[in-house]
């Protein structure tokens, strides 16, 4: 059976964790990754603060590399993807029900997968497409099909977000991986110079446990120098590559 795939060229990007914030220490951690870990926060100096302050963690990271990445550009469709999303934000809510106490609707509007882009699409006043989604450990695999899919539709540009954090202590033991938190954005355009080929079959064997987050393993292979990247992943297969 052939190969299911699609074909894109990233114009543009940025990244932001705790502690790897510059281009340089993310080309050291692409060459040699260590755990990623820290309190430092990212400032979204670029997003009006009342709004900002309602940004939660991974929130404010999904920001900081939106903005860094888009600019001023506007009328841009934007695909965010996150695994667990403003999970944390969930347990607390269910905190509240199970102690009886009244839901917060704030709360609630920011614990919703969609969260980070709505923020995004309101403090620019910008009405074009946004998308949000959750896919498992295919995850970003899944945000790259959709954002090829809005190029197919005549969208010249794509900006796609990923982000995650570690899961909150009730949740920890269904981690399979050692999650960590980060945050990136790409500028997804049509094929051109140095094309990046995603393709998929099913996989023939389950996935094994990954030492880091499958979007990281991604992100390590779009900053390297290395032209194809295989992984398994929510049963499929998938082959990242590019001309070297």
């Amino acid at each position: 059976m052939p190969d299911n795939h699609v074909l894109f060229s990233i114009a543009r990007h940025a990244a932001w964790a705790p502690g790897v914030t510059s281009p340089a220490a993310w080309s050291d951690w692409a060459q040699a990754p260590w755990p990623i870990s820290g309190d430092d926060e990212p400032k979204v100096a670029a997003m009006p603060a009342m709004l900002r302050r309602r940004a939660g963690f991974l929130g404010r990271m999904a920001l900081e590399v939106a903005y860094a990445c888009l600019g001023q550009e506007a009328g841009v469709p934007t695909v965010f993807c996150s695994r667990h999303g403003e999970v944390g934000r969930a347990i607390g809510l269910l905190g509240d029900l199970a102690r009886g106490e009244p839901l917060s609707p704030t709360a609630f509007g920011l614990a919703v997968h969609n969260a980070s882009a709505g923020l995004f699409s309101i403090a620019r006043a910008d009405r074009a497409n946004h998308v949000a989604l959750a896919a498992g450990s295919a995850t970003l695999e899944h945000a790259v099909i959709e954002a090829c899919g809005l190029l197919a539709d005549g969208a010249p540009m794509v900006l796609l977000v990923a982000c995650d954090e570690p899961l909150p202590a009730p949740l920890e033991g269904f981690e399979d991986c050692a999650e960590q938190p980060f945050a990136f954005a790409w500028a997804i355009v049509p094929a051109g110079e140095r094309a990046v080929r995603l393709s998929w079959r099913a996989a023939a064997a389950p996935a094994e446990p990954g030492n880091i987050p499958g979007c990281l393993e991604v992100l390590r292979f779009q900053l390297g120098r290395g032209t194809v990247l295989e992984r398994t992943a929510a049963a499929r297969h998938w082959t990242w590559s590019r001309d070297a």
